[in-house]
């Protein structure tokens, strides 16, 4: 038996340790990104050096029409699934005085209103993948500071808390069925989206996305017994929700 996973934002970054880890293991793949070039580089270097099959889908998460045609291309292309890694997400910080609300708008769009629809469309398939004695898992890449209140994140936080509380409630609905969700919420990650933060948070101190991606796929094995509703993950230091 040959599991599937979707993967969103795995271009690169945690998104593409991620599938990088799944294709080790023999996973079929359907990732997305909005970057055409870099999603089907990213594919031939998964599907070279490993024997899955990958599907590249360019998918815009802001886009509803996006999100129904990469859910539908997973369903065309598998048979079932067995893992949705919600990653794809943007970040934005500023003080809560002067954020604009548009920007929060579109933090809430990509961060928490892509996940809904895309598990809404694939809850069928998560279903029937559970239906055959398996765990089907929804994996979403949330944060710490939808945990732990961090300076100038009030948008960006609020979008992570709606995340984790999404997952949170489909496991209310779901898991006794065997679809259950976990949201991981790592501390700052040196990806692409923390560069700019990196004069008053060094690249050395933060939390490796190759760290995150061993969480995501150790989620992978457990059986359908265990729920785990969130991950935090911290950076070293005194305080444990150091963000």
């Amino acid at each position: 038996m040959r599991r599937a996973a979707l993967v969103t934002g795995a271009s690169r970054g945690i998104g593409l340790a991620i599938a990088r880890r799944l294709a080790e293991q023999g996973w079929d793949l359907t990732i997305s990104a909005r970057s055409e070039q870099t999603l089907r580089e990213a594919a031939a270097d998964l599907e070279r050096t490993s024997s899955t099959r990958v599907v590249p889908i360019v998918a815009d998460m802001g886009s509803e029409e996006d999100l129904h045609r990469l859910a539908a291309a997973h369903s065309e292309h598998f048979d079932r699934l067995d893992a949705l890694v919600l990653n794809a997400g943007m970040g934005s910080i500023g003080s809560f005085e002067e954020f604009p609300v548009r920007r929060m708008d579109k933090l809430m769009t990509i961060n928490v209103r892509s996940a809904y629809v895309l598990i809404q469309r694939l809850l069928p398939a998560l279903r029937a993948t559970a239906g055959t004695g398996e765990a089907s898992r929804v994996i979403a890449i949330s944060s710490l500071t939808g945990v732990a209140a961090e300076p100038l994140n009030s948008a960006y936080g609020a979008s992570k808390a709606a995340l984790t509380s999404l997952c949170d409630t489909l496991n209310t609905e779901e898991s006794s069925s065997g679809v259950s969700a976990t949201a991981i919420c790592p501390g700052y990650v040196a990806t692409d989206m923390t560069a700019p933060l990196t004069d008053n948070v060094p690249a050395h101190t933060m939390i490796s996305p190759d760290a995150v991606a061993e969480l995501a796929v150790a989620l992978t094995r457990l059986d359908r017994t265990a729920v785990v509703p969130m991950v935090p993950v911290s950076r070293p230091g005194p305080s444990v929700w150091r963000v």
